[in-house]
């Protein structure tokens, strides 16, 4: 059973066509990672998945949701679908077990102690149960988004969705994030990520997706796709990252 179908997508901003035609499944427990130049699609494409962009046409299923423009139907799909951005978008005024525990008290009207123990055990799970009463302008960029993976991961979501997350952060703290995600696909989360870490793509994600100018240009498993690139595009997008 697919966690996620996307059929025949389109997306427009103004005059411009950003998604054209877009189609892809992707079966519980996979790892899917969207690669491409800038300008691609890549991360329209993933704000659609969560409805944080409204597409044209097309029809959009996600952790047993169809994509709805009612309110209610589109929070429910929500709380099913984490997702994590490059900015870490945390509340400064809240100490870090606070800003995980806001969203299932409010969204999923979960009591404070149950709240509070599964902070902590998100927490233990990105590595940082020592920080439950730090804020966040004490952590570095690393264990702020290893936060941010925290607090998407006390939603208790089926599917997560991860957005250039590491972009902004240097090498060292690439890695601390990076080991987290390889992390959760090891235990079996559902993930979907826009990335340029090619060699975590290769090596963690089941398939990759390349795209090309708002359209799949080439899918298949990530190993086989790098070691074999099919399309001129491909084989320059490659070439042009290896350092």
């Amino acid at each position: 059973m697919s966690e996620v179908i996307v059929e025949n997508v389109h997306k427009s901003f103004g005059t411009v066509e950003v998604l054209k035609g877009v189609s892809l499944k992707v079966k519980k427990g996979e790892v899917f990672a969207l690669i491409g130049r800038s300008g691609s699609g890549k991360s329209t494409l993933l704000r659609c998945m969560n409805g944080l962009e409204k597409v044209n046409s097309g029809h959009i299923e996600i952790a047993g949701h169809a994509m709805s423009r009612d309110p209610a139907q589109l929070r429910k799909l929500r709380t099913d679908v984490g997702i994590v951005f490059q900015s870490y978008n945390l509340f400064p005024h809240l100490s870090v077990g606070e800003n995980i525990m806001l969203a299932p008290r409010i969204v999923r009207n979960v009591a404070k102690s149950e709240a509070r123990n599964t902070a902590k055990e998100v927490l233990k799970l990105v590595g940082l149960s020592e920080k439950f009463d730090a804020y966040p302008d004490e952590l570095s960029g690393g264990q702020q988004q290893r936060v941010a993976i925290a607090r998407s991961l006390a939603m208790q979501p089926k599917v997560m969705l991860f957005d250039e997350v590491t972009s902004a952060l240097d090498p060292e703290l690439t890695e601390e994030v990076l080991s987290v995600m390889e992390q959760l696909a090891r235990d079996g989360m559902t993930m979907i990520l826009v990335t340029h870490e090619m060699g975590f793509a290769k090596r963690v994600a089941t398939r990759t997706i390349f795209m090309h100018q708002g359209t799949i240009w080439e899918e298949g498993a990530s190993r086989e796709m790098f070691a074999n690139p099919r399309t001129p595009e491909m084989r320059q997008f490659v070439k042009s990252d290896v350092k």
